[in-house]
This record gives structure tokens, sequence and C-alpha cells, in this order.
């Protein structure tokens, strides 16, 4: 595999792979953001990839639990999984289906499977609202897989859920950090590139396959479940090993803001945390 023949793409700053963890009721996962080897990479806070077939695994779901602060994304690869709040949110999403939560001044909510058996697969990426708009009223959204755009040539076959790709555009807005999110699927040894703002935070999360980006120190291979955090500049390039590939690109603009970081909840200040933790305490969620 070579990258020379194409424009020269952002570089790698680092590549790290995910960290087994558990959250929920027992739900094991892998870590790609949020954990001791790849901290938060602003705006986005956290990403956790799950994929099981036991049901063991998933079973318990997530349970109620408080969130303020910031959005919820869960991208379904597979399985079935029902969203339920108390602002009168409920839906359930599927294989290919996005739910785009905003918490913002506070929000109680489960994360359940539909499923006593079989494959359950996906994402769920958390992004950090601005100050302004920390405390804005709590709003759900889905995105049914028929409605997410595909752009599929030269050996790449991209759903595009925000954002834009040769004229193909994402049907979901995230207007304070003008949102990127690509799901990517590779033939063998195709190369894929996109352009990106350039004041963007950007990474690729590998999930299946190997793949080749550009680095420092010369093209590096990489392997599922890592990711790969880019430097900044105009593009963001991948070529996928001889079994193909499969990652997620996701950008946004950074908020450059202070993070006060409490559990379920990210502020600006250790006072506004403790502040959530007060109201949730006293029923004002």
């Amino acid at each position: 595999m070579s990258l020379s023949t194409h424009p020269t793409p952002r570089r790698a700053i680092s590549i790290t792979h995910g960290e087994a963890t558990s959250d929920g009721d027992g739900v094991k996962m892998t870590r790609l953001i949020g954990s001791r080897a790849q901290q938060p990479v602003d705006p986005f806070l956290m990403l956790d990839f799950f994929g099981s077939d036991s049901a063991s695994d998933y079973i318990g779901g997530f349970p109620d639990h408080p969130h303020r602060g910031f959005e919820t994304v869960t991208y379904m690869l597979a399985g079935r999984m029902r969203h339920f709040d108390n602002h009168g949110h409920e839906g359930v999403i599927e294989a290919g289906d996005v739910q785009w939560m905003t918490a913002g001044r506070g929000v109680i909510h489960s994360e359940m499977p539909e499923q006593q058996s079989g494959l359950m697969r996906g994402f769920q990426l958390w992004i950090n609202l601005p100050a302004a708009q920390k405390m804005q009223p709590p709003d759900y959204q889905e995105y049914k897989a028929a409605t997410l755009p595909v752009d599929e040539r030269d050996g790449a076959k991209v759903k595009v859920i925000a954002g834009v790709r040769g004229g193909v555009v994402g049907p979901v807005r995230a207007a304070h950090v003008d949102a990127r999110y690509f799901d990517i699927e590779l033939s063998p040894g195709a190369y894929f590139e996109q352009k990106l703002p350039e004041d963007h935070a950007a990474f690729f999360a590998l999930y299946e396959g190997d793949a080749e980006v550009a680095a420092e120190n010369g093209p590096q291979n990489v392997k599922a479940l890592s990711l790969i955090t880019l430097r900044p500049g105009e593009a963001a390039g991948l070529t996928a090993g001889a079994a193909g590939a499969r990652a997620l690109l996701i950008s946004g603009r950074p908020l450059r803001e202070p993070v006060a970081w409490g559990g379920p909840f990210v502020m600006n200040t250790r006072e506004e945390v403790l502040q959530a933790f007060e109201d949730y305490r006293q029923g004002r969620f």
C-alpha cells in the first residue's frame, strides 16, 4: 500500500488501541476516547464501541441515569436498543440508525436492549456543548438507516451521517461544533480521502480490518479497534489493508472552553457540576 500518489493528508498525532471497560448494568465495551490511553479530543469527550453476540455482555443495558451539559450520539451497526427519557421521548433504533440526544440542562434516560439474544454492535459518542448551550432544553432525534445517504466510488462506500461528501449531504446538524460524521467501508487496498475544515479536530475510529495512515515517521499500519487522532490540515486519508477496512471519520470545531467533568455531568466549573448533582437529587431534572 502507498499513499504517495494522493495529496498529502493530515498526519496522525497519535494511534491508540481501545481499552476494555464496562458501563451501565455491566455492558462490555471498548473505550476509544476518554480512556487512560486517549484523553478527550475537544469537542469530543468519549467514544465507546460495543459489539458482542453474547447476551450476557449487553442484556443489562443502561437503566435510568442522568446527564447534563453535552450530547450523546448512538449509531447502531447491529441489534435493537430502546431509548426512554423523563421528557417524553421514546424510540427504538436498530441496524444503521442514529440517535442524537441533547441532554442540555438535564435529562434522565434509559437505553435498554430490545433483544434477548444475537449480535448487538455500535458506537456511542459524547459531544460537549458550549457554555452558552449547556442549560438549553433537552432534545431527542432519531435518524433511520433509510434516511442516511451513501456516497459510493473508487472502492469506498461512505454513509454520510453529518457533513457533506461529493454533494451528498447528511441529515444530522450539530451547528455548535459543525460536526462531520462518516461511516466508511473500504475494499481491499482502496484509498479514502475527505476534505475537512482546517480548524477541525478529527479522528478515524478503525473498527474492522486494518489500514495505513500517514504519520510523522512515514506510513503506519493500524489494526482494528484503534483511534487515529489527526493533525490539523485540509484532508483526512486512509488506505485499506488486504482484507479491507471499516472506520468512522469524525471531526468538529473545538470549543476551547474549560471542562469540569463529574460522572454524568459535563460543565465548565466544579461549582456547576456540584449544582448539577444537587439539582438531580432535588428532582429538578
